[in-house]
């Protein structure tokens, strides 16, 4: 890639051995070649791309791996090493302590309640920062500030200067360098100092106790969105594990808010409460808060963010309670005299329903129409999430459908990553009924150069394609569908990936081609001839017809963010801008 030759060129300058990896990636016929480096120099000159591909290397390199791996059994050293990487990039964990932090975890909704609580104390006019993850399509989009991803030319800046001080200390620490989430977590600290926000938002990435935003010692207020099942391999394979895991984040004397959980889940958050001595309060249902008029108006789509909502409510409220201790407009908490106290429903300001109504958060619950394609697109990756993407999807479908001018095609685009049970997600959305089931990875686009912000090197396109062809069987089961002939090609000259006797489910070699051949041409933005793809065989067009006879066309994009994400950037050009 033109923007990696540089960074190697660059490394010339500076004598450093820039060992290059490189990852062969075969599919359809197509042989795309990534390459990588262990590391790059500090080059304060270099450009947005050029600090993506260098810090896209922190993904891959092996000592970093190595070190993940062997502190996923002494976790602890986590923090400890986040600490170092800290100190080294200039930061103290005393600077920390004056971002007025609002630290939130959860295993669902955790990012949209951060985006409610932002959204709501910068209407009342504070310069607000949120570190949020995974991006959809530029890294920019993870750190914020006053609602906007950072531009580029200020990450960049940001970006050598972290970097930079990394690098130059690493020789004495063993050639040791942060891994691409912890990087991005320094990376977050030292914008939001540098530009002196008023408070920051910190949505925590995997767990609590042991990732590396729990650096974080005196946080504001912590909230615990709702529990499940997800990264079991990290986090233990039950929910008292999970809740424990979760429950890390809860800081002597700070007040902790949480949302409605399972029951066996909220034992153990009591239980990590107590042995921290942090009050623990569990949020109102929203319907119990007081208003004058029309119920409370959500900007995000979806029952389930409900529940969000009051957590997000009762966060800010106490951000500012503190903020404003004198203000009399926000009154003093109530609790009963309980180990887990019950948080009061309040009347919201003016400020607070404002802030609740205009809340966007980009690939949750959106709904895109573009001419006849109406798209909804959902991030759902755990089996609790996708019963509310269902939820959700089943409700704003249909009444799409009363709209139609015609018959209607319904299809399916799914992906899945890590160790997600794909089957058992899949089966949740077999009462949709959709008339083609679509899977592929998340790779954008397989011609053109993909944008360097959502390369993902820790995961094989071999692997990627395995997994989607193990998707197709599993819905291909749940349809009693037979195989005889196995697989066939999709593409000229490519990959075997597509039933030939049925067109009900198929695999494409990435998103571009999947929408377009979805679509058929009645997306305008698809047809954009600079967005080409590989040809499709003549026998995959014909299977299309359906979609082609149909008035409208409805796609449900869900199963990863990073899918969505792949999505968005070619159904929203300016994403990328």
């Amino acid at each position: 890639m033109v923007c990696m030759s540089r960074v190697l060129q660059w490394g010339s300058m500076f004598a450093a051995r820039l060992g290059p990896q490189s990852w062969a990636c075969r599919l359809a016929g197509l042989s795309v070649r990534y390459s990588s480096t262990e590391t790059a120099p500090h080059i304060p000159s270099m450009d947005y791309q050029d600090a993506i591909c260098t810090l896209n290397t922190l993904q891959t390199n092996a000592s970093a791996l190595e070190q993940v791996r062997r502190e996923r059994s002494n976790p602890e050293v986590q923090l400890q090493a986040m600490k170092g990487f800290l100190k080294r990039a200039g930061i103290t964990v005393k600077e920390l302590d004056h971002l007025n932090i609002i630290h939130v975890t959860g295993t669902k909704g955790k990012g949209s309640t951060c985006a409610f609580t932002e959204q709501i104390l910068r209407s009342y006019g504070f310069r607000t920062g949120f570190y949020s993850s995974p991006h959809l399509v530029q890294v920019r989009e993870r750190i914020r500030i006053n609602g906007l991803p950072i531009g580029k030319e200020l990450f960049t800046k940001y970006f050598w200067q972290v970097y930079g001080r990394l690098y130059e200390t690493k020789d004495v620490h063993g050639g040791a360098m942060p891994a691409y989430f912890r990087f991005l977590t320094i990376l977050a600290f030292h914008v939001f100092l540098q530009e002196k926000v008023d408070l920051a938002v910190i949505e925590v990435g995997i767990g609590g106790a042991y990732d590396c935003t729990n650096i974080i010692r005196r946080p504001w207020v912590c909230g615990i969105s709702s529990l499940g099942i997800d990264h079991t391999q990290i986090l233990g394979d039950t929910l008292e594990k999970i809740a424990w895991q979760k429950g890390g984040i809860l800081k002597p004397g700070v007040p902790a808010f949480t949302v409605k959980q399972p029951e066996e889940a909220l034992a153990v958050l009591k239980d990590r409460a107590k042995e921290r001595s942090c009050p623990l309060w569990i949020c109102p249902e929203l319907e119990n808060y007081h208003t004058d008029s029309a119920p409370l108006h959500l900007g995000l789509a979806g029952k389930h963010q409900r529940s969000n909502a009051s957590l997000a409510l009762q966060l800010s409220h106490t951000w500012l309670q503190k903020r404003c201790l004198q203000d009399e407009s926000f009154p003093s908490m109530h609790f009963e005299n309980t180990s887990v106290f019950q948080a009061s429903p309040f009347k919201p300001t003016p400020v607070m329903l404002k802030g609740l109504a205009h809340t966007e958060w980009p690939g949750r619950n959106q709904t895109l129409r573009h001419g006849d394609v109406t798209y909804f697109l959902d991030g759902a990756h755990t089996m609790r999430s996708m019963q509310a993407c269902l939820q959700w999807f089943k409700e704003a479908a249909a009444q799409h459908m009363k709209n139609a001018s015609g018959t209607v095609a319904r299809v399916l685009l799914f992906n899945a990553t890590g160790d997600r049970d794909s089957a058992a997600m899949l089966k949740l959305l077999m009462p949709c009924h959709f008339d083609f089931a679509v899977f592929c990875p998340n790779i954008t686009e397989t011609i053109t150069t993909c944008n360097a912000d959502q390369q993902n090197f820790n995961v094989s396109v071999e692997n990627m394609l395995t997994r989607c062809l193990d998707n197709e069987r599993s819905w291909r089961l749940h349809h009693s569908l037979t195989d005889d002939q196995g697989t066939q090609l999709l593409i000229e000259s490519g990959l075997s990936l597509v039933p030939e006797k049925k067109a009900d489910a198929l695999v494409f070699p990435c998103i571009l081609s999947a929408l377009q051949w979805i679509t058929q041409g009645r997306d305008s933005v698809l047809v954009d001839p600079a967005k080409r793809c590989l040809a499709v065989k003549p026998n995959i067009v014909a299977r299309a017809a359906p979609l082609r006879s149909a008035a409208e066309i409805h796609i449900l994009i869900t199963g990863s963010l990073h899918l969505v994400g792949g999505a968005l950037k070619h159904l929203i050009p300016t994403f990328s801008n």
